[in-house]
Protein backbone atom coordinates (compact mmCIF):
# COMPACT_ATOMS: atom_id res chain seq x y z
CA UNK A 1 0.00 0.00 0.00
CA UNK A 2 1.38 3.31 -1.15
CA UNK A 3 2.00 5.34 2.24
CA UNK A 4 -0.12 8.42 -0.05
CA UNK A 5 -3.06 6.40 0.94
CA UNK A 6 -2.33 5.46 5.01
CA UNK A 7 -3.17 7.96 7.43
CA UNK A 8 -0.42 7.48 10.00
CA UNK A 9 -1.46 8.89 13.73
CA UNK A 10 1.42 9.23 16.33
CA UNK A 11 -0.64 9.38 19.67
CA UNK A 12 1.95 9.71 22.48
CA UNK A 13 4.92 11.90 24.07
CA UNK A 14 5.66 15.27 22.54
CA UNK A 15 8.63 17.04 24.49
CA UNK A 16 11.67 19.22 24.41
CA UNK A 17 14.77 16.96 24.79
CA UNK A 18 18.03 18.41 26.12
CA UNK A 19 21.21 16.37 25.85
CA UNK A 20 24.70 16.53 26.90
CA UNK A 21 27.29 14.76 25.19
CA UNK A 22 31.45 14.48 25.92
CA UNK A 23 33.90 12.39 23.35
CA UNK A 24 35.48 11.74 26.45
CA UNK A 25 33.91 8.12 29.03
CA UNK A 26 31.54 9.26 31.81
CA UNK A 27 32.05 7.80 35.36
CA UNK A 28 29.97 8.39 38.33
CA UNK A 29 30.29 11.64 39.02
CA UNK A 30 32.37 12.84 36.01
CA UNK A 31 32.55 16.40 35.22
CA UNK A 32 33.97 16.84 31.76
CA UNK A 33 33.35 19.30 29.12
CA UNK A 34 31.36 18.39 26.09
CA UNK A 35 28.13 20.14 24.25
CA UNK A 36 24.69 20.62 25.28
CA UNK A 37 21.43 20.44 23.00
CA UNK A 38 17.92 21.40 23.39
CA UNK A 39 15.57 20.02 20.35
CA UNK A 40 11.95 18.66 19.72
CA UNK A 41 11.37 14.80 21.13
CA UNK A 42 9.53 12.40 22.75
CA UNK A 43 8.96 9.06 21.18
CA UNK A 44 5.73 9.99 19.24
CA UNK A 45 7.34 13.04 18.52
CA UNK A 46 10.78 11.43 16.90
CA UNK A 47 8.77 8.73 15.08
CA UNK A 48 6.43 11.60 13.54
CA UNK A 49 9.64 13.46 12.24
CA UNK A 50 11.75 10.72 10.63
CA UNK A 51 8.46 9.58 9.02
CA UNK A 52 7.68 13.07 7.89
CA UNK A 53 11.44 13.30 6.36
CA UNK A 54 10.30 10.33 4.87
CA UNK A 55 7.55 12.09 2.89
CA UNK A 56 4.56 11.60 5.48
CA UNK A 57 2.49 14.01 7.35
CA UNK A 58 1.52 12.10 10.69
CA UNK A 59 -0.83 13.27 12.67
CA UNK A 60 0.38 14.00 16.23
CA UNK A 61 -2.15 13.38 19.26
CA UNK A 62 -0.54 14.66 22.63
CA UNK A 63 -0.44 17.06 25.12
CA UNK A 64 1.56 20.13 25.48
CA UNK A 65 1.43 22.73 28.29
CA UNK A 66 -0.33 25.95 27.57
CA UNK A 67 2.70 27.59 27.88
CA UNK A 68 5.62 29.44 26.25
CA UNK A 69 7.28 26.07 25.32
CA UNK A 70 4.46 24.31 24.56
CA UNK A 71 3.35 26.68 22.00
CA UNK A 72 7.29 27.12 20.58
CA UNK A 73 7.42 23.42 20.56
CA UNK A 74 3.82 22.63 18.30
CA UNK A 75 5.37 25.72 15.88
CA UNK A 76 8.58 23.91 15.37
CA UNK A 77 6.47 20.30 15.18
CA UNK A 78 4.35 22.25 12.11
CA UNK A 79 7.46 23.57 10.96
CA UNK A 80 9.01 20.04 10.33
CA UNK A 81 5.78 18.77 8.56
CA UNK A 82 3.75 17.33 11.42
CA UNK A 83 -0.18 17.41 11.30
CA UNK A 84 -0.53 19.23 14.83
CA UNK A 85 -4.55 20.15 14.16
CA UNK A 86 -5.61 17.95 17.40
CA UNK A 87 -2.70 18.70 20.30
CA UNK A 88 -4.22 18.90 23.59
CA UNK A 89 -3.14 21.93 25.23
CA UNK A 90 -3.69 21.84 28.83
CA UNK A 91 -3.64 24.57 31.56
CA UNK A 92 -2.63 22.45 34.26
CA UNK A 93 0.37 21.16 33.59
CA UNK A 94 3.91 22.33 32.19
CA UNK A 95 5.32 21.03 28.90
CA UNK A 96 7.36 18.16 29.35
CA UNK A 97 10.77 17.72 29.06
CA UNK A 98 13.41 14.61 28.98
CA UNK A 99 17.12 15.30 30.10
CA UNK A 100 20.22 12.82 28.78
CA UNK A 101 23.81 12.50 29.71
CA UNK A 102 25.22 10.56 26.82
CA UNK A 103 29.67 9.64 26.20
CA UNK A 104 31.13 8.04 23.70
CA UNK A 105 29.96 4.44 24.44
CA UNK A 106 26.52 6.12 24.22
CA UNK A 107 23.52 6.72 27.38
CA UNK A 108 25.14 7.33 30.57
CA UNK A 109 22.21 8.55 32.41
CA UNK A 110 18.53 9.59 31.38
CA UNK A 111 15.33 11.67 33.25
CA UNK A 112 12.12 12.25 32.08
CA UNK A 113 9.93 14.67 33.45
CA UNK A 114 7.23 13.20 31.31
CA UNK A 115 3.79 13.09 33.49
CA UNK A 116 1.61 14.98 30.55
CA UNK A 117 0.07 11.86 29.48
CA UNK A 118 -0.77 10.09 32.31
CA UNK A 119 -2.21 12.92 33.58
CA UNK A 120 -4.35 14.36 30.96
CA UNK A 121 -4.12 11.87 28.59
CA UNK A 122 -7.46 10.88 27.91
CA UNK A 123 -7.72 13.48 26.24
CA UNK A 124 -6.65 11.73 23.32
CA UNK A 125 -8.70 8.51 23.24
CA UNK A 126 -11.77 11.19 23.06
CA UNK A 127 -10.49 13.08 20.32
CA UNK A 128 -9.91 10.19 18.68
CA UNK A 129 -13.45 9.19 19.17
CA UNK A 130 -14.76 12.83 18.56
CA UNK A 131 -16.80 11.88 15.02
CA UNK A 132 -16.32 15.44 14.15
CA UNK A 133 -12.34 14.67 13.70
CA UNK A 134 -12.88 12.05 11.32
CA UNK A 135 -9.98 10.05 12.92
CA UNK A 136 -11.62 6.86 12.50
CA UNK A 137 -13.03 6.83 8.95
CA UNK A 138 -11.53 3.67 6.50
CA UNK A 139 -9.49 2.04 9.36
CA UNK A 140 -8.47 -0.42 7.09
CA UNK A 141 -6.31 2.64 5.60
CA UNK A 142 -4.96 4.06 9.60
CA UNK A 143 -2.08 3.27 11.50
CA UNK A 144 -1.90 4.20 15.09
CA UNK A 145 1.62 4.12 16.12
CA UNK A 146 1.29 4.44 20.18
CA UNK A 147 4.10 5.21 23.07
CA UNK A 148 3.89 3.74 26.52
CA UNK A 149 4.10 6.94 28.14
CA UNK A 150 0.12 6.50 28.98
CA UNK A 151 -1.58 4.69 31.66
CA UNK A 152 -1.98 1.34 32.02
CA UNK A 153 -5.45 1.90 32.12
CA UNK A 154 -5.63 4.82 29.30
CA UNK A 155 -3.80 1.67 26.74
CA UNK A 156 -6.37 -0.76 28.22
CA UNK A 157 -8.97 1.56 27.30
CA UNK A 158 -7.39 1.89 23.52
CA UNK A 159 -6.40 -1.67 23.10
CA UNK A 160 -10.25 -3.56 23.96
CA UNK A 161 -12.45 0.10 22.75
CA UNK A 162 -14.56 -1.21 19.66
CA UNK A 163 -14.62 1.46 17.73
CA UNK A 164 -10.44 0.92 17.05
CA UNK A 165 -10.46 -2.81 16.11
CA UNK A 166 -9.90 -2.61 13.02
CA UNK A 167 -6.91 -0.33 12.99
CA UNK A 168 -3.15 -1.68 13.39
CA UNK A 169 -1.80 -0.62 16.31
CA UNK A 170 1.97 0.20 16.33
CA UNK A 171 3.27 0.02 19.86
CA UNK A 172 6.46 1.73 21.05
CA UNK A 173 7.42 1.23 24.58
CA UNK A 174 8.44 4.38 26.02
CA UNK A 175 11.20 2.76 28.59
CA UNK A 176 12.33 -0.43 30.75
CA UNK A 177 10.22 1.29 33.10
CA UNK A 178 6.77 1.39 31.37
CA UNK A 179 7.12 -1.45 29.06
CA UNK A 180 4.93 -3.74 31.47
CA UNK A 181 1.58 -1.31 30.53
CA UNK A 182 1.91 -3.12 27.11
CA UNK A 183 0.57 -6.25 28.43
CA UNK A 184 -2.59 -5.07 27.53
CA UNK A 185 -1.86 -6.08 24.13
CA UNK A 186 -1.01 -9.80 24.64
CA UNK A 187 -3.92 -11.42 22.22
CA UNK A 188 -5.17 -7.87 20.69
CA UNK A 189 -5.17 -8.84 16.60
CA UNK A 190 -3.72 -5.97 14.67
CA UNK A 191 -0.84 -5.40 16.93
CA UNK A 192 3.05 -4.78 15.85
CA UNK A 193 5.06 -4.37 19.29
CA UNK A 194 8.86 -3.10 18.45
CA UNK A 195 11.09 -3.40 21.60
CA UNK A 196 14.51 -3.72 22.79
CA UNK A 197 15.64 -6.79 24.24
CA UNK A 198 16.26 -5.54 27.62
CA UNK A 199 12.47 -4.52 26.92
CA UNK A 200 11.49 -7.76 25.82
CA UNK A 201 12.53 -9.89 28.73
CA UNK A 202 11.15 -7.81 30.77
CA UNK A 203 7.32 -8.56 29.19
CA UNK A 204 8.45 -12.35 29.09
CA UNK A 205 9.63 -12.58 33.27
CA UNK A 206 12.51 -13.81 31.60
CA UNK A 207 16.26 -12.99 31.01
CA UNK A 208 16.46 -13.44 27.21
CA UNK A 209 19.93 -13.70 25.40
CA UNK A 210 19.44 -12.76 22.04
CA UNK A 211 16.40 -10.97 19.78
CA UNK A 212 15.53 -14.07 18.44
CA UNK A 213 15.12 -15.50 21.93
CA UNK A 214 12.69 -12.77 22.99
CA UNK A 215 10.76 -12.65 19.67
CA UNK A 216 9.59 -15.78 20.00
CA UNK A 217 8.79 -15.80 23.60
CA UNK A 218 7.03 -12.54 22.62
CA UNK A 219 4.69 -14.66 19.93
CA UNK A 220 4.42 -17.10 22.61
CA UNK A 221 2.78 -14.89 24.75
CA UNK A 222 0.54 -13.43 22.08
CA UNK A 223 1.81 -10.83 20.25
CA UNK A 224 1.08 -11.14 16.55
CA UNK A 225 3.94 -9.50 15.65
CA UNK A 226 7.38 -8.55 17.31
CA UNK A 227 10.28 -6.62 16.08
CA UNK A 228 13.00 -6.74 18.95
CA UNK A 229 16.41 -5.17 18.62
CA UNK A 230 19.52 -5.29 20.22
CA UNK A 231 21.90 -2.64 19.81
CA UNK A 232 24.77 -3.20 17.60
CA UNK A 233 23.95 -7.49 17.83
CA UNK A 234 21.16 -9.30 15.83
CA UNK A 235 17.82 -7.83 15.08
CA UNK A 236 14.84 -9.84 14.47
CA UNK A 237 11.24 -9.64 13.16
CA UNK A 238 9.00 -12.45 14.04
CA UNK A 239 5.25 -12.92 13.12
CA UNK A 240 2.48 -15.43 14.18
CA UNK A 241 2.63 -18.56 11.39
CA UNK A 242 5.89 -16.94 10.01
CA UNK A 243 9.57 -17.91 10.12
CA UNK A 244 11.62 -15.16 12.38
CA UNK A 245 13.56 -13.27 10.14
CA UNK A 246 16.93 -12.28 11.69
CA UNK A 247 19.66 -9.67 10.70
CA UNK A 248 22.60 -8.18 12.22
CA UNK A 249 23.42 -4.49 12.10
CA UNK A 250 27.04 -3.28 10.17
CA UNK A 251 29.23 -1.96 13.23
CA UNK A 252 29.59 1.88 13.26
CA UNK A 253 30.78 4.76 15.25
CA UNK A 254 28.65 5.69 17.89
CA UNK A 255 28.33 9.39 17.83
CA UNK A 256 24.63 9.63 20.01
CA UNK A 257 22.30 6.69 21.02
CA UNK A 258 18.78 9.38 21.86
CA UNK A 259 16.36 8.42 19.97
CA UNK A 260 17.85 5.94 17.59
CA UNK A 261 15.33 3.18 18.42
CA UNK A 262 12.58 5.61 17.16
CA UNK A 263 14.07 6.38 13.88
CA UNK A 264 14.80 2.29 13.17
CA UNK A 265 10.66 1.91 14.27
CA UNK A 266 10.09 4.79 11.85
CA UNK A 267 11.70 3.39 8.81
CA UNK A 268 10.31 -0.11 9.35
CA UNK A 269 7.03 1.18 9.31
CA UNK A 270 7.32 3.76 5.97
CA UNK A 271 8.88 0.64 4.32
CA UNK A 272 6.20 -1.82 5.04
CA UNK A 273 3.43 0.92 4.06
CA UNK A 274 5.30 1.34 0.71
CA UNK A 275 5.31 -2.33 0.12
CA UNK A 276 8.79 -3.67 1.06
CA UNK A 277 9.26 -6.95 1.98
CA UNK A 278 10.13 -7.88 5.40
CA UNK A 279 13.61 -9.07 4.89
CA UNK A 280 13.84 -5.06 3.61
CA UNK A 281 12.01 -3.40 5.48
CA UNK A 282 14.35 -5.06 8.50
CA UNK A 283 17.35 -3.92 6.63
CA UNK A 284 16.67 -0.17 5.64
CA UNK A 285 15.45 0.46 9.56
CA UNK A 286 18.87 -1.22 10.61
CA UNK A 287 20.80 1.01 7.90
CA UNK A 288 18.88 4.15 9.23
CA UNK A 289 19.24 3.29 13.01
CA UNK A 290 23.24 2.81 12.46
CA UNK A 291 23.20 6.39 10.08
CA UNK A 292 21.67 7.88 12.85
CA UNK A 293 23.48 7.00 15.53
CA UNK A 294 27.10 7.16 13.59
CA UNK A 295 26.19 10.94 13.26
CA UNK A 296 25.19 10.30 9.22
CA UNK A 297 21.78 11.63 9.70
CA UNK A 298 19.72 13.95 11.78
Amino acid sequence: MNASHMKVICAGSVLWDVIGRTEDVLGLGGDKGGRIVRRPGGVAYNIAQKLAMLGTRPLILSVLGNDTEGKELCETCNANGLDMRFVYFSEALPTDQYMAIEDKNGLVAAIADAHSLEREGDAILATLLDPKNELLNAPQDTLLILDGNFTEAQLSNMAQHEALKDITFIIAPASPGKVDRLRCFFNRSNTVLFCNLSEASILSDASMTDAKEAAQTLIDRGFDRVIVTNGSEMACDAARNFDILCQTPTPVKIQGVTGAGDVFMACHVFQEINGATRENALSAAILAAGNYVSGQEE
